[in-house]
């Protein structure tokens, strides 16, 4: 088994003989063998079967040809062993039982326990490694992501609860944040451990907030996250999810190797804006995908065409995919992604060498 490490070298800014893709939220509904499972089993049932989420984790990588894995997972999970009780419902997403909403509430979550509560997600990486030709991804849930579902108690597009403790009890909030951030360091640590080749950290609703408030109330602990880490030899990953190109300057000092961009911010103003010293993957608007083919590769072309002009860039979608999505269609644009840059990459290396 030969091993695609295309997307390895991209994260660290490598030649690479063509561009990485690979789509978040790329095990889902666009395919009708997953709709069949999730017939059977929840979300959770399936996080909580090894052989099954690994399976599932598989079935994009063996269909479409991407060069990344991301585990099956939900960014919920690891709150479970903090003590809080959770469900995914459907057409909604995570709802909190008991909300957190003073302090005693925050000082009642428990540390994490990873291989006492979560060894079932460790078990998935642990297949995974054995079976997969390309670089397993997991991810976590970033702190902020996090509190405004603990919070909120539900998916919120106000977070007025989130701002309200995070303003009015800063010293409460901060506390809030270690834990979490604790959290994620742990948990990140042993999907490591288990075999995981990256990881990535999902910040989906941190767009939300203005640049000051993310630099005073969340930066800290995203960087305390990612410098905590950093002794693991693994590409790392932050996507600040969508509507946050205005703190990409932020994140210049972040040790991250590699910055996720949605489609509000073209490739290069991405990296001007974080400095220029992260590989970047992104940044196709998902809904493209319904467009007719000629119009999603020209698309493709153009943030290609962007995307190789430094070393560094891995093709992805600015958001996850959604159901509507079609598998054809995806099969489609990765095969479309490789064959032309890998065009573009050769005559470029061409024209170097007779130079």
């Amino acid at each position: 088994m030969t091993y695609n490490d295309t997307f390895i070298r991209a994260c660290k800014k490598l030649e690479t003989d063509r561009v990485p893709v690979w789509y978040m939220r790329q095990a889902g509904r666009y395919d009708p063998d997953y709709r069949k499972i999730k017939e059977k089993y929840s979300l959770l049932e399936i996080c909580r079967q090894p052989e099954l989420a690994a399976e599932v984790t598989l079935m994009p990588v063996r269909k479409l040809g991407v060069d990344a894995a991301i585990l099956y997972s939900d960014i919920m999970n690891p709150v479970a062993s903090l003590g809080v009780d959770f469900d995914i419902v459907k057409n909604v997403g995570p709802v909190i039982e008991n909300p957190l909403r003073c302090e005693a509430d925050i000082d009642r979550l428990k540390p994490i326990d990873v291989e006492g509560d979560l060894g079932h997600i460790l078990e998935t990486i642990s297949i995974l490694d054995k079976e997969l030709d390309v670089p397993l991804i997991t991810f976590a849930g970033a702190p902020f992501t996090i509190a405004s579902y603990l919070i909120e108690g539900r998916p919120s597009k106000s977070y007025h609860r989130t701002k309200e403790l995070m303003y009015s009890q800063p010293r409460v909030w901060e506390k809030l944040m270690d834990k979490l951030g604790d959290m994620v360091i742990t948990y990140l640590r042993a999907h490591v451990r288990s075999g995981g080749k990256a990881f990535q950290l999902f910040d989906s609703w941190v767009g939300s907030l203005a640049p000051r408030d993310f630099e005073q109330y969340v930066l800290p602990t995203i960087s305390r996250i990612f410098s905590e880490l950093s002794d693991l030899d693994v590409p790392k990953i932050y996507f600040p999810g969508v509507s946050s190109g205005e703190l990409l300057p932020g994140l210049k000092s972040l040790r991250a190797d590699v910055i996720g961009l949605d489609w509000r911010v073209s490739l290069s103003e991405g990296r001007r804006r974080t400095g220029g010293g992260f590989a970047v993957q992104g940044n196709l608007d998902p809904y493209l995908l319904t467009a007719p083919m000629e119009v999603l590769k020209q698309r493709a072309k153009d943030i290609i065409d962007e995307g190789i002009q430094e070393p560094g860039f891995i093709f992805n979608l600015g958001h996850g995919l959604f159901p509507e999505a079609s598998l054809d269609t995806l099969r489609e644009l990765t095969e479309y992604v490789h064959e032309y840059s890998e065009q573009v990459l050769k005559a470029a290396s061409s024209e170097q060498s007779r130079s």
